[in-house]
């Protein structure tokens, strides 16, 4: 499926003077509601949301330290691109691996991620430092409606049309065949590739490993019932966010992209919801690195847009749908989905490596970096192995 790179063209991410500005004077003249009710100290006190200390904290370094200048160079250095699909303006990522047997690899972020979720660790996937490790071909695509990729101007842009965007990318860009990974709604996305694209996806890693429904608890062991049990209390107790993406994207959107301290507070919010920490998601992710992805949010205006997606897919994973490609899975310990490997393997045929670390969440490429790449690595090793 080698197709002609001439629909790629090159891109880069230029921000204006003005909207940065613009940034600025909203951050310096927000209108802030009063402290939250709980406890100000220990466990509780995110109980009713971003607590007021810590939000005002990281709107003050947004305003007068945060550089988005030097994101912008960081992903001009990794290599950006657009191409046209399906009417659609994609952007991606694309970094070649300097070996000359590297696999191509796609990567697919989701909410409330984006592209930035992996520019700490192309470099490694890419060109290992270690000669014996695998490396990558890399392209890491912003979602319909994220990022630099074009809005959707119409219904119709779920997760099953954005996988078959993702088979007629990776053509454009010589790569007939390829690896994927996702979590999140990436991982869903991987899931789709995994089942509808086998002749050119050669398997799939992914922290998402959604079971068919009605799945039964009996024979599980105690550890996986609390798993079962975790997903289904975060489903049906903190996922209104979802609902509200899901019934009202458009409601919600006028206030994301108005205002930059209520996007931020939305997309905080699960940061430290969905991460491996105690108290706040600053304990592992950088403020540098979650403010790149809630600037992007920002200067793209993308707030609605991508809160769409839940509009077009919640819910929406073909339940029939069986993935028979070699699968590697992992599931950390603090992520909002976590179904036993008994229930994943009536969707993965085929799972060749299973891993649950003991540290991690949501967000692990931000999280347990070294980890996470280690750990792609060797479960797409062990899918290449099983394709021998």
């Amino acid at each position: 499926m080698s197709r002609s790179t001439s629909d790629v063209q090159a891109f880069e991410a230029r921000a204006t003077d003005a909207d940065l500005d613009d940034l600025r004077t909203r951050l310096a003249a927000a209108r802030l509601p009063e402290a939250e009710t709980v406890h100000r100290e220990g466990p509780d006190r995110w109980d009713q949301g971003v607590p007021l200390a810590d939000l005002v904290e990281v709107v003050d370094y947004w305003r007068t330290g945060y550089d988005w200048r030097s994101f912008e160079t960081r992903l001009d250095r990794i290599g950006q691109f657009r191409t046209v699909i399906d009417g659609l303006g994609i952007h991606f990522l694309h970094r070649r691996s300097a070996r000359v047997d590297a696999t191509p690899l796609i990567l697919t972020h989701g909410w409330p991620g984006s592209v930035a979720e992996f520019v700490d660790v192309v470099d490694e996937l890419a060109d290992p430092k270690d000669a014996d490790a695998p490396a990558f071909h890399v392209v890491v695509p912003s979602l319909p409606g994220f990022g630099y990729s074009d809005k959707p101007t119409r219904t119709g842009w779920g997760t099953e049309k954005i996988a078959a965007a993702w088979v007629e990318l990776m053509g454009r860009l010589g790569y007939g065949e390829f690896l994927a990974h996702g979590g999140d709604w990436g991982g869903n996305i991987t899931t789709v590739l995994g089942g509808r694209f086998p002749e050119h996806v050669l398997g799939i890693h992914t922290t998402f490993a959604e079971s068919p429904p009605g799945m039964t608890t009996d024979g599980l062991t105690a550890a996986e019932r609390a798993w079962t049990e975790e997903t289904h209390d975060f489903w049906h107790h903190r996922a209104a966010y979802a609902k509200q993406q899901a019934t009202r994207p458009q409601t919600i959107g006028y206030s994301l992209v108005d205002s930059p301290v209520g996007l931020l507070a939305w997309i905080l919010d699960k940061f430290a919801e969905w991460s491996d920490t105690e108290d706040s998601p600053f304990e592992t992710i950088s403020r540098d690195r979650i403010l790149d992805d809630v600037t992007l949010y920002w200067l793209t205006r993308s707030g609605a847009s991508s809160a769409r997606i839940y509009y077009e897919s919640h819910n929406s994973l073909d339940p029939e749908l069986t993935v028979d490609v070699p699968s590697a899975i992992t599931i950390y310990p603090r992520d909002i989905e976590k179904y036993p490997r008994a229930w994943a393997q009536e969707r993965y045929r085929q799972i060749v490596r299973w891993r649950a670390p003991e540290t991690g969440g949501h967000f692990p490429s931000l999280e347990v970096p070294e980890y996470f790449v280690n750990d792609l690595r060797e479960g797409l090793a062990a899918v290449m192995a099983a394709r021998r």
